[in-house]
């Protein structure tokens, strides 16, 4: 029997790595002659590069700027590939995200993505051709304004001085330089993995809708988004490209800027992360699948990595075990998408704090137990 063990993260208390192989543990004590294949998963979030490494890709690490210019180091991953090539994988949140920084209206203003920029710069410079990047838990709203600048554009206001890094300065932007603009911009492909259809800017917005997560109050929203609706003009202006496209919303707008001066492509996180680690193999020759997440509620049920495998499983006829720390859902809501049993943390764990202190011993407990129900 070839059990196919692929979580994502549990938030707060497991890495999708930790949950794999608490998950794996579980599972051996109830089929000990089983193979247990463990493969971490990830929608294009938080979790992607964990998702990359796990799958062979060469992890790196590199000092660079942080949301509010505090030094942060950031891990990256690359892996060459048949033709020549190289893809490197890289997460907005390794250098810009919400963990660097406080979220306060003053920095929500000043948050910046120029160390993605950064990142981007050593993907070329170790000769990737294809860069995935990957969206989540980001600080900035600056719409990819930052990290151009890492690579050599230079945003200037009617005066021609250049701006200020970070959101709150883009409505100032009356024009952009693009003399010192890295050539190699145009000859790699950028893959952007999204699990949002927000547009750039307005009421369903990059600062309207995801704003306030990052510190902004009312007033700071209203500057940051009129900021990204005038990038979106000074973007139009340049390259005569419409950057306020679905998706182009996510991560504070940052997809808008590759956008307008690369060859990228807004994908679904969770088919863009299969593809690059080849989870469509190991589930290929899969008897039965154990998936799951910290919290199995409405926004799983859109798509997200756990419910996107186990539609992906039900299409090939292989039965589907979810486990996660809370469930949110009904059992119908998961059986229309081919998942035969599940369990949460909370059934076993004596209380919610206990359940995320210890919730490596509590997932494998739970694990052994939905198996020997099912």
């Amino acid at each position: 029997m070839r059990i196919l063990i692929a979580p994502d993260k549990f938030k707060g208390s497991l890495t999708a790595v930790e949950a794999a192989a608490a998950i794996a543990e579980g599972a051996l004590r109830v089929y000990p002659e089983a193979e247990a294949i463990q493969f971490p998963v990830a929608d294009g979030g938080e979790g992607t590069l964990e998702a990359a490494v796990a799958a062979g890709y060469e992890e790196r690490l590199n000092a660079v700027v942080g949301p509010i210019l505090a030094p942060v180091g950031a891990a990256w991953a690359i892996r060459k590939n048949a033709f020549g090539g190289a893809t490197a994988v890289i997460e907005t949140a390794q250098a810009s995200g919400l963990a660097h920084m406080e979220p306060t209206p003053a920095n929500a203003l000043r948050a910046h993505s120029y160390g993605c920029g950064q990142l981007i710069a050593a993907a070329l410079d170790a000769g990737a051709t294809e860069i995935v990047l990957g969206l989540g838990g980001s600080a900035m709203s600056d719409g990819g304004s930052g990290a151009l600048r890492a690579l050599g554009l230079k945003p200037v206001d009617a005066a021609g001085n250049v701006v200020p890094l970070g959101g709150g300065s883009l409505a100032d932007v009356a024009a952009v330089d693009l003399s010192g603009l890295d050539p190699r911009l145009a000859a790699v492909t950028f893959r952007i993995a999204v699990d949002v259809q927000n547009p750039l800017y307005g009421p369903d917005g990059a600062a309207h809708v995801f704003g306030a997560q990052k510190g902004a109050d009312a007033e700071a929203v209203e500057v940051l988004d009129a900021g990204l609706r005038n990038w979106a003009s000074v973007l139009r202006q340049a390259t005569d490209r419409d950057v306020n496209v679905p998706g182009a919303g996510a991560a504070g707008g940052f997809p808008a800027s590759f956008l307008a001066f690369s060859n990228a492509s807004l994908e679904g996180g969770f088919e863009l992360v299969a593809g690059l680690t080849g989870l469509a193999e190991k589930l290929a020759d899969a008897d039965l699948v154990i998936t799951g997440e910290g919290s199995l509620d409405s926004q799983s049920l859109a798509g997200k990595a756990p419910i996107a495998l186990a539609d992906a499983a039900r299409e090939l006829g292989i039965p589907v075990i979810m486990v996660a720390g809370r469930i949110l859902v009904t059992p119908e809501d998961l059986a229309r998408h081919g998942v035969v049993a599940a369990a949460q943390l909370l059934d076993v764990a004596p209380s919610p704090a206990e359940a995320v202190a210890n919730a490596a011993k509590y997932l494998a407990w739970t694990t052994s137990q939905v198996l020997e129900g099912a």
